[in-house]
């Protein structure tokens, strides 16, 4: 068998994180996230530009975790990646949902949706990488956070 050469990983790692990264940034885009400001904010909301600079880390995170579940080669990754794939497909409908389509109480189940979709890719990373799958926690528990902004805003909302 022949053996990757090591520019290649780098290269494959660069892959995944920009194209997460801008799958991720196609979903602000269709989301219509400029109008944050101008909902009623629950308390601990944060200011709208800290969102683009945690998605980002979060997207980072994400990728290094799948690129990770790749570099194992067992038996069994591409069932994660495409858990990968799907939460992350999952993930960028959310602002459409919420943003544009303002259908918040709907986005709230959408995001236990994509909690659920995240838990399920954090037990598959977990059998091939154990650091691929804790890259995932930071995510997770932002998302517990959005959850509770979501239905907040709702609230405060209609």
């Amino acid at each position: 068998m022949e053996e990757t050469k090591p520019w290649k990983k780098w290269v494959s790692l660069a892959g995944w994180i920009v194209g997460t990264v801008a799958v991720g940034a196609i979903g602000g885009l269709i989301g219509g996230t400029d109008r944050y400001e101008s909902l009623i904010q629950p308390p601990l909301a944060p200011p709208g530009w800290l969102f683009p600079v945690v998605w980002t880390i979060l997207y980072i995170l994400m990728a290094i975790g799948v690129w990770l579940v790749l570099q194992t080669r067992e038996p069994g990754t591409y069932e994660a990646v495409q858990r990968y794939i799907l939460q992350l497909l999952v993930n960028v409908l959310w602002p459409l949902i919420f943003f544009r389509l303002e259908w918040r109480l709907f986005a709230f189940f959408w995001l236990l949706l994509l909690l659920v979709l995240v838990s399920l890719t954090f037990a598959s990373f977990r059998k091939f990488s154990k650091p691929a799958a804790y890259l995932l926690i930071p995510y997770l528990l932002w998302l517990l956070f959005a959850g509770y902004l979501n239905l907040s805003i709702y609230v405060l909302n209609g």
